[in-house]
């Protein structure tokens, strides 16, 4: 489904088929207003998620200032890589771009017992609803912490009104 690029909408742009199917279950979590949210292409790698937002979306949301982004990659396990993606995010836009995953590898959700990857996505729709860190809370992603207060703040209401 497209956005209208001209109302409060989010973009997200996973770095492989694990994180897309993430964003998917959390599409399909049926709370979701799924005409304001669309998940892209998968990039092919983290470092490709975050050179791609560069080079394609950082002018397009100049363009369409009611648009947000979600950068949905792997941390495998480095503390320094929010740091590194944030470097890719203009000042400008900081507001506006989140950076979230698994701090290792969805896979790794998936041996913890969360579920599949639509159940996993499914569930932190719901917590986002209900404001809630069921799963966020987990080891695996409570890293995602801050980035999480943000987004409820910005891309909660348009989301769910």
């Amino acid at each position: 489904m497209s956005v209208n690029s001209h109302q409060p909408h989010i973009f997200v742009l996973p770095e492989d088929r694990a994180n897309s199917e993430i964003a998917n279950g959390f599409l399909l979590n049926g709370e979701v207003s799924t005409h304001r949210i669309q998940v892209l292409g998968e990039a092919g790698g983290w470092h490709k998620v975050l050179t791609h937002f560069k080079s394609q979306h950082v002018s397009q949301m100049d363009r369409f200032p009611k648009r947000f982004m979600i950068l949905l990659i792997d941390f495998d396990g480095r503390g320094d890589r929010m740091a590194e993606a944030k470097g890719f995010i203009p000042d400008h836009l900081s507001s506006r771009v989140f950076v979230l995953g698994a701090w290792t590898e969805p896979e790794d959700l998936k041996r913890a017992n969360l579920g599949s990857f639509e159940t996993i996505g499914r569930a932190l729709a719901k917590d986002c609803r209900e404001d809630t860190y069921t799963t966020w809370s987990h080891d695996l992603l409570r890293h995602n912490s801050g980035e999480i207060e943000r987004l409820r703040q910005h891309v909660r209401p348009i989301l769910f009104p």
